[in-house]
């Protein structure tokens, strides 16, 4: 049916035009629309009522303060107050304190040295230092910008450096012609390196953005701050500490800067928890920009751009994470809410939501419900933006009591000008994707309707000054601009405020947007008059502050308890039912008991807008503590489809006052499907551009999905259509299925959905609303449903670990279906515990309550490990997926490996991420003001979901014998079910050798099962069960390992005599010792270098202690003397080597051995360990002589003390013997030992750099690099640094240094 109708013609208040035309002034207003909600006549009328002293709080993506308009109020104040990121992601640790040198240098957190202004004030003398990369701080459109235009001049650097490298090769090549000389060969191989290098640098090239330093210190006066940019400008003068401009709070100076011209991007600063916290605010979209503008912009040469107030202030509440893109997270949105109590809002917009679990439910519920019950904010928010089917209200816009939920409306002229549609609608209409009511509990979801699109200011990195955007998004901040403009109003005339009393006035003064009853659960009570709403507010300034609080009870229940009545099922549409209402007025907290509460009385006179229908007495005395009354509803004799009434409530004294309250009454009698097969079909339905059919079917017992055909015809321009289904399921978010279909010309399209059997499931079909605008033609709609269905005994089935296969019973209720099951188990979740767990109280008042409760955080760490790259996702099943309809607060997650990168964060939503092999740490942050809530949780069982590679999913098998798995035989394929006859199968578990080595005891693997195929299948398909209709939830508990066939082999008894066994115990406890020992400090050492000497005089060549004494000479921190200690490692190298009988080693691996002789495996065992201690000898007396050959450029004391001093005093002094000694050893390792792999590859390294061959140097350590697949060593990448520093590849240091904050940041960033 259409929705397309207003009541009324001509121009009247809403927006609707017949056969009009645009100008430029009225194109110019069509932008910005404020006509349709009157508050154009309304501030023209009152000029000074347009929005001044009253200050909006808006929660969303953050505020540009130097977007178009945004800058001051209409008359002269400044437009934003405070900006604040509620959520933390701009967070900076300046926990770290420094002090100034004798230069006036400070070094940065990032490392660089950083020159103070000496005009800054800092009595103290204190400066804290922090750093952040600034892609964190930026959008993910700003990010791609940014990226292009920097890799354009990276290409540019890059290209000019491998033509240079390619130039030195070319020479080469002239100049010897005939390279026949190893040297010479060396010498080429090393030039053709650098040009390889420089090549693959330019594949792989990641840019994660520059890294900026910050600054914070106190004046005497205020925190300031300054931020070093230099990495983001091209000139090295530009972005200088120095020259940076303090700022502080913003809203002490509210004052911004901007990181660079490039960006263009503005940002503010907040400091919290004495200078150790920085706060650096971005917006995470263009969004939050928007909508302040829509609100409040004021253009003083462009009036008609004007926001809807001008005249009011605003303070932005940042709840988008710019970790998660631009999500709301608990955290935010719990802080932007104290945020608008310490500023005193009057008012608060937050156009976001999601779909809820439970209406009205949930700890940011009962917040909001404190703000506006005992602060008097005026809180508004958007509907969602998931219509055109019925009950898709978002939380908590659309399911909240005390939020003004707004949908969204286009005029005649929007859709002409903002829009640019060839021809405008005839009249206005609700967009068509705007949600629609009621809510699960029969709440009408949407109060009232404002227009849902503008050409609004953006911020300025977007690169221009406005943007059309639409949604309900644009229509709460439209609406709460006219809001704005009243409360204005209300103020200025001495009117006391009220959430309760403007909401009132809202509703009773709108203008309907459609004639039918039921248009009001798209548009609630119509277009809000912001004129007519002030008259109602003024009128009514003597009537006390009630909100009238509806509770209903079907008659004999308790519970469920709703706020409205939805008949929704065919079971509750078959006979009469009545229902208890419990009508409570609610005063302000704070209220006078003898003044307000005693005498508030009134007398009620109810109304039914269908008596046949709806039955009610016909008065009501209610008082403060409230009445009950029964009421009956009959919807026997209705007819299929949709009917929606009201029961209201009307003042006897003030019929003026229009209805106080209004009880919603929703029914939707559905279509029974009789026939069989179940089929059903909806033939010439006709559409114009936003007319939308609603079916509502009773989806037959047994169905489990749908196939259904769409069939256009009559059009002559492309068609776009919303498809969507809705069914409610008890503590359920709506199952919905949505489809956005585009017919170029005639045509027919299939889909198929899942239902669930014996529910109502509504069928909404809807022509968008500017779809074949500027044709006259109708389009003609065929729709078909065939409902299928294979029901199961089973739906979620769980395999128990052990051999024995699981009975699964199937029956086909409506008509014969091909039984063709599929089952796979995908994805791994295997449990964790934490290994720690913190309770903290919060210190910054950003997280006092504004009760005066502080809120406390858990922090909960888990370790897990991954013996391969895989993609995983953390599940905290208590927590996920709800940020609304929960009472906790907030959760965040962080995962990072041992050198504090952090690979993934997430939130209510977790993410799957892609992570190397390695250990990893997740920290779980969890908020509540509740220590005891917190207690609970501090064993909080996570799982770790791991998706399985296609080559590890496990496909299972089906058998018509309960003996199958075992015996192989029986398999089941496919059968048909025949009505009335069920069938059972049962379903293997996977095979044991196909269980993965990191499937430990405990873990469950998940997958799904489905049993039938779409009837238009192809054959060979449907394998994969969640691509078929219907699929359901499969696992299997993980068994423990079967026992190690091997365990205890290899035991035989000893040959070796007891006192002989004695001694080599005694021998391996004193080693034991030895390895115990501490070296911290000179005492220790002390201790240990007696210990190590009379061991090895006892043992002089017992090789396992000579490597353990080098291993302890290696493990000593802060060495004085470096080269003293390269000597005593380069005598205690050569000690290792002398014990070993290098001729028996080379014959024993020159050998082949048995496998099978237990005795000869064990001594390969032995030998193999001898010859890594060999190398690893000669590995690390390599490393010493490198080491003295660059720390000391003459020989001559390099082995003074040592065994070879003689052979070194003959060759006499100089480098030349100490790099002989290197290569000797370094032939001495090549024998054992790869020396180019990750594990001896160093050296390699070191020996390429001594013989100046650089590029061969960077390769060998960038193979090392990437062959090593721990967690990357710091050592490694400064090292590499150190090569790229050396050639000269500037732009590669650069690149490089960027990556390191990133590889190895110092500390965890903050929550």
């Amino acid at each position: 049916m259409p929705c397309s109708a207003i009541s009324g013609g001509g121009s009247d208040g809403n927006g609707s035009l017949r056969n009009f035309k645009l100008n430029e002034s009225t194109f110019l207003a069509s932008l910005m629309p404020k006509k349709e909600i009157g508050a154009d006549r309304f501030v023209e009328a009152h000029p000074n009522y347009d929005g001044r002293g009253v200050v909006i709080a808006i929660f969303d993506s953050g505020v540009d303060p130097a977007a178009a308009g945004l800058q001051v109020t209409s008359d002269g104040k400044p437009k934003i107050l405070d900006i604040l990121d509620c959520t933390g992601s701009g967070d900076v640790d300046t926990s770290k304190v420094v002090k100034a040198d004798e230069n006036g240098c400070i070094p940065g957190a990032s490392g660089a040295s950083l020159h103070v202004n000496s005009s800054w004030k800092n009595p103290s003398g204190e400066w804290h230092v922090g750093y952040k990369l600034v892609y964190e701080l930026f959008t993910e459109t700003l990010t791609s910008r940014l990226k292009r235009e920097r890799r354009k001049k990276w290409d540019e650097q890059n290209q000019e450096e491998i033509a240079k490298a390619v130039k030195h090769l070319h020479e080469f090549d002239q100049k010897h012609i005939r390279a026949e000389d190893a040297n010479l060969k060396r010498a080429r191989e090393d030039l053709q390196n650098r040009v390889d290098y420089l090549q693959k640098q330019a594949d792989s090239y990641d840019d994660k953005g520059p890294v900026i330093d910050a600054v914070v210190w106190h004046d005497g006066e205020v925190w300031r701050v300054a931020i070093d940019t230099q990495t983001l400008e091209d000139d090295p003068d530009c972005g200088k500490l120095a020259d940076f401009v303090p700022l502080t709070n913003y809203r002490i100076e509210r004052k911004y800067g901007v990181f660079s011209k490039l960006d263009a991007c503005t940002f503010v600063v907040n400091v919290y928890d004495e200078g150790k916290i920085l706060s650096i605010v971005t917006d995470c979209s263009p969004h939050g920009t928007h909508v302040a503008g829509i609100a409040t912009a004021f253009h003083a040469k462009e009036p008609l751009l004007n926001g809807v107030a001008p005249g009011a202030q605003v303070i932005s509440c940042k709840i988008g994470d710019a970790r998660l893109g631009s999500m709301e997270t608990g955290t935010g949105l719990t802080r932007a809410l104290i945020a608008a109590v310490e500023h005193k809002c009057d008012l608060i917009n937050m156009s976001y939501g999601e779909p809820a679990l439970l209406p009205n439910y949930g700890r940011f519920v009962d917040l909001v419900n404190e703000a506006v019950n005992k602060h008097r904010l005026v809180f508004v928010s958007s509907a969602g933006n998931s219509g055109p089917a019925l009950s898709t209200v978002g939380a908590p816009g659309g399911t909240t009591s005390s939020i003004i939920g707004v949908g969204a409306y286009v005029s005649p002229a929007m859709a002409a000008g903002a829009h640019c549609v060839v021809e405008a609608p005839g009249e206005g209409l609700e967009y068509t994707w705007s949600s629609r009511g009621p809510t699960a509990d029969g709440d009408l979801g949407v109060c009232i309707s404002a227009p849902g699109a503008a050409i609004a200011p953006v911020p300025t990195w977007t690169l221009q000054r406005r943007m059309l955007m639409n949604g309900t998004s644009m229509a709460s901040p439209s609406a709460c601009g006219g809001i704005a403009l009243l409360i204005s109003a209300l103020k200025a005339e001495g009117i006391s405020v009220s959430p309760y009393s403007v909401r009132k006035a809202l509703e009773n003064t709108s203008v309907p947007v459609g004639s039918l009853p039921e248009d009001k659960l798209s548009t609630g009570q119509g277009l809000m008059q912001v004129d007519k709403a002030h008259e109602y507010l003024k009128q009514s300034r003597d009537v006390p502050s009630v909100w009238y609080q509806i509770k209903i009870n079907q008659s004999g229940k308790t519970t469920p308890t709703s706020r409205g009545i939805y008949l929704r099922e065919a079971s509750a549409c078959q006979q009469s039912t009545e229902w208890t209402v419990q009508v409570g007025p609610k005063f302000h907290e704070g209220a006078s008991h003898l003044e307000e509460l005693v005498p508030f009385e009134e007398c009620i006179e109810l109304h039914s807008t269908d008596n046949a229908v709806v039955r009610a007495p016909e008065f009501l005395l209610l008082t403060h503590n409230g009445r009950s009354f029964n009421i009956v509803v009959n919807p026997t004799n209705l007819s299929e489809g949709l009917h929606y009434y009201e029961l209201y409530g009307v003042d006897c004294k003030a019929p003026w006052r229009g209805p106080l309250f209004r009880i919603p009454i929703t029914i939707t009698k559905p279509i029974t499907v009789i026939s069989r097969p179940p089929l059903y079909s909806f033939s010439r339905m006709s559409f114009l551009p936003g007319h939308i059919e609603r079916k509502f079917i009773e989806v037959p017992l047994g169905a489990t999905w749908v196939e259904a055909t769409m069939q256009t015809s009559g059009f002559d321009t492309t068609r776009r259509f919303f498809v969507d289904s809705v069914q409610l399921c008890p503590l359920q978010r709506p199952c919905k299925w949505e489809s956005v279909v585009t017919f170029s010309s005639p045509a027919a399209k299939s889909f198929s959905f899942p239902v669930v059997g014996g529910q109502t499931m509504e069928l909404a079909i809807a022509q968008f609303w500017s779809s074949g605008i500027g044709s006259n033609e109708t389009t003609s709609v065929d729709f078909e449903i065939v409902f299928h269905g294979i029901n199961v005994n089973k739906e979620e089935l769980v395999l128990d670990g052990s051999e024995a296969p699981v009975r699964i019973e199937a029956g086909a209720l409506l008509a014969s279906e091909k039984l063709a099951p599929a089952a796979t188990l995908s994805k791994i979740r295997i449990p964790y515990r934490p290994v720690a767990a913190e309770l903290c109280s919060l210190p910054t008042d950003r997280d006092k309550l504004p009760s005066e409760k502080r809120i406390l955080a858990l922090t909960l760490t888990y370790k897990f490990k991954l013996e391969d790259g895989a993609e995983v996702k953390p599940q905290v099943p208590l927590l996920n997926d709800r940020i609304y309809d929960t009472k906790f607060e907030s959760q965040f997650y962080m995962i990072s490996d041992a050198n504090k990168r952090v690979y993934a964060t997430g939130e209510a939503y977790p993410s799957s991420s892609k992570l190397p092999k390695g250990e990893y740490t997740l920290q779980l942050y969890l908020r509540h003001e509740n220590m005891q809530y917190l207690e609970k949780l501090k064993q909080l069982v996570l799982f770790i979901e791991r998706k399985l590679e296609e080559k590890d999913v496990m496909r299972l098998s089906f058998f018509s014998q309960p003996d199958g798995p075992v015996m192989g035989n029986g398999a089941f394929k496919s059968s048909v079910l025949v009505p009335g006859k069920k069938e059972a199968i049962y379903l293997g578990p996977p095979s044991k050798d196909k269980l993965l080595k990191f499937s430990p005891q405990g873990s469950v693997l998940l997958g799904a099962i489905s049993y039938g195929k779409l009837s238009y299948v192809e054959k060979g398909q449907g394998k994969d069960p969640q691509k078929n209709p219907v699929s359901y939830q499969i696992s299997y508990i993980v068994p423990p390992n079967k026992m190690d066939e091997d365990k205890g082999k290899g035991s035989s008894t000893s040959t070796k005599a007891v006192s002989e066994r004695l001694e080599e115990e005694v021998r391996d406890a004193k080693i034991k010792v030895l390895t115990s020992l501490k070296q911290d400090n000179e005492e220790e050492r002390s201790e240990w270098n007696k210990l190590s000497t009379s061991l090895k005089s006892e043992y002089p060549k017992h090789t396992p202690l000579l490597a353990k004494i080098l291993e302890g000479l290696l493990s000593r921190n802060n060495v004085e003397d470096k080269i003293c200690h390269d000597k005593e490692v380069i005598d205690a190298a050569d000690e290792v080597v002398d014990s070993i009988d290098r001729d028996e080693l080379a014959k024993f691996f020159a050998l082949r051995t048995d496998p099978e002789d237990e005795e000869a495996e064990k001594n390969k065992k032995k030998m193999e360990t001898t010859r890594d201690q060999l190398a690893e000898a000669l590995y690390q007396k390599g490393l010493a002589l490198a080491d003295i050959l660059s720390l000391q450029p003459s020989a001559s004391e390099v082995t003074e003390g040592s065994k070879e001093a003689d052979k070194t005093a003959d060759s006499g002094p100089g480098s030349g013997v100490l790099l002989e000694r290197f290569e000797d050893t370094f032939k001495e390792l090549q024998k054992w030992v790869e020396v180019k792999s990750s594990k001896y590859g160093i050296l390699s390294v070191t020996r390429e750099k001594h013989h100046g061959r650089l590029g061969t140097a960077l390769k060998v350590l960038n193979d090392i690099i990437q062959e090593n697949t721990e967690p990357p060593k710091k050592k490694l990448y400064e090292e590499k640094l150190s090569l790229l520093e050396e050639i000269g590849w500037q732009h590669l240091v650069t690149y490089e240094r960027q990556w390191m904050h990133v590889r190895f940041p110092p500390s965890l960033p903050l929550f």
